[in-house]
């Protein structure tokens, strides 16, 4: 038997019980509205910011929705010998806490980096809020699609009973009307809370399994220009490893053990060493030392490096181990008398966009080229800017990283589809422009959700060719 739930005075709860009746009694109302307040705002002006934008008043509506959902789950769960307000209390509350407790390792982390940075209830609690925080959007945006469709088929089965009426009306004056179907709206009803919830299931998966399941990516580059000797020759690329709890040393060991297992004659690291704790440098150095290739290891530095102000420090590190770290150098690669000119830069930096291309300039100029031979680029982030100039500067190979292919993509539909693409043009896989090639890799690492789904984690073999 359900408990009886006396009606409390507002002195006892307080305002924040008035509140919560108030969006219990209207939360459809405050979904929609959430819902097309930013797509108003994109119709308006559709760029990226206005996007970017949009995303916080979709996660309040979907928030709202889906903690409605929970607290009708629990009182399913016991019965209903709980009075539903104290459901909603206990959910809120818990709810709050999870969001508070993460909080400052999450969404307001941005790019702040500290040494110690990771204790193990902050790693769970990180884990469990991404976790719900992918699967709660993907889910909302599933249902609200089940929601459209519902009312395209209410509004066509309306439409086909009025024209039915008129039809049968015209020929034999009948106004009976042909009977709705509850067992269409239930069949819909209960499809959408199926669907709906596999978007949580896929967000385990990409936390627990696809976050680590690396792809091996081969592909071969033809570049006109190359010596008859380098024909053939293998460069295999590492990028984005952000050590931290969720791409820990042990989990790059195995990258490091795949990579070699290839057997290149060069690897090239693009950048991103650490997640958010400069004091893992040296870790993930010492884990990186382990590669092996005839030519040697080179890399540059990412933007994680130069946010963190561990540049010089990693640099040194990785100097100590043989491995070579090219800041605004350039390192000929020979072959029996024919060379392969290989460069790499630090990632630009400015306050503005002129700053920032002024940068560009500074630290990608002419005196990084050997003339006539065949210049490879390695430059972290895979910006218009950075790869207009290696265009511009006749470059013919650009290897990349940053974007983590999105982490979060459907690129088996469209190759766009990918949460990097809120941001950056050049996303995944290759571009060209004026002849220079550019090959963007996914990364083994995350930042941000620890979540990879449809963007496996990557380790690219590029073969040179002449033809």
């Amino acid at each position: 038997m359900t408990p009886a739930c006396r009606t409390p005075k507002i002195g006892e709860i307080g305002y924040l019980l008035l509140v919560y009746r108030r969006v219990v009694v209207h939360w459809r109302t405050i979904v929609l509205v959430l819902i097309l307040a930013p797509v108003a705002f994109y119709a308006l002006h559709p760029d990226e910011l206005s996007l970017l934008l949009a995303l916080p008043l979709i996660f309040i509506a979907s928030q709202i929705f889906w903690i409605g959902r929970v607290v009708d789950l629990v009182e399913w769960l016991l019965h209903r010998r709980v009075c539903r307000r104290r459901v909603v209390i206990g959910v809120v509350l818990a709810y709050l806490f999870v969001v508070a407790y993460s909080f400052p390792t999450t969404i307001m982390q941005g790019h702040t980096f500290r040494i110690g940075f990771y204790r193990l209830p902050v790693i769970v609690t990180e884990a469990v809020f991404w976790w719900w925080f992918v699967g709660s959007m993907l889910a909302f945006l599933l249902v609200i699609v089940f929601a459209l469709l519902d009312r395209m088929l209410r509004a066509a089965a309306w439409t086909y009973r009025k024209t039915r009426k008129g039809a049968q009306q015209r020929v034999s004056g009948d106004s009976e009307t042909a009977p709705s179907s509850p067992s269409r709206r239930q069949l819909l009803q209960q499809s959408a809370v199926l669907v709906s919830a596999t978007p949580f299931v896929a967000a385990g998966y990409g936390l627990f399994y696809e976050r680590q399941d690396v792809e091996v990516v081969r592909h071969r580059v033809r570049l006109a220009r190359l010596p008859e000797t380098f024909d053939g020759f293998r460069i295999a690329q590492l990028s984005d490893i952000h050590i931290g709890p969720f791409s820990t040393a042990g989990y790059i060991r195995r990258c490091v053990a795949i990579t070699n297992g290839l057997k290149p004659d060069l690897i090239a690291l693009t950048g991103d060493y650490i997640a958010w704790d400069p004091g893992t440098e040296r870790e993930v150095v010492r884990e990186l030392a382990g590669l092996r290739a005839p030519q040697g290891v080179f890399g540059c530095l990412g933007n994680h490096e130069e946010e963190s102000s561990t540049e010089d420090y990693a640099a040194g590190l990785f100097a100590e181990q043989g491995i070579h770290i090219l800041r605004q150098q350039r390192a000929p690669i020979q072959l029996a008398i024919e060379t392969v000119n290989l460069m790499g830069i630090d990632d630009p930096r400015g306050e503005t966009e002129a700053e920032w291309m002024g940068d560009i300039y500074r630290r990608l100029h002419r005196g990084l080229l050997m003339p006539g031979k065949v210049n490879i680029l390695l430059a972290h982030e895979p910006s218009v800017f950075v790869f207009d100039r290696a265009a511009e500067l006749g470059i013919d190979l650009m290897l990349a990283g940053h974007t983590h292919g999105g982490q979060l993509a459907l690129e088996t539909v469209h190759r766009g589809f990918n949460l990097s693409r809120l941001l950056y043009r050049y996303t995944g896989g290759w571009y060209e422009n004026r002849g220079t090639k550019l090959y963007v890799n996914r990364g083994i690492g995350t930042t941000g959700p620890p979540i990879r789904l449809g963007a496996r984690p990557e380790i690219t073999v590029l073969e040179l060719s002449r033809s």
